[in-house]
């Protein structure tokens, strides 16, 4: 599907994106969604899920080590 700056397209009943503005090889697109949808660039997501990944694998009593080691 192409658009060009101005256009949009929408999703479902509750989501549009627009195309904001088209600038050689970047995008800027706005996205209209209702509050309880939640809208994330995809690296963040990833960065995200293996930050919670690697806090999962340290054991509780380390991290309150930790913790207490950084609060004196």
């Amino acid at each position: 599907m192409r658009r060009r700056a101005g256009e949009s397209i929408t999703i479902g009943e509750g989501i549009e994106i627009e195309v904001l503005e088209v600038s050689g090889t970047r995008v800027k697109l706005g996205i209209v969604a209702p509050d309880s949808v939640v809208i994330m660039r995809k690296e963040t997501r990833i960065t995200r899920d293996e930050n919670l990944s690697a806090a999962r694998s340290v054991e509780p009593r380390l991290i309150s080590s930790l913790l207490r080691k950084l609060s004196r």
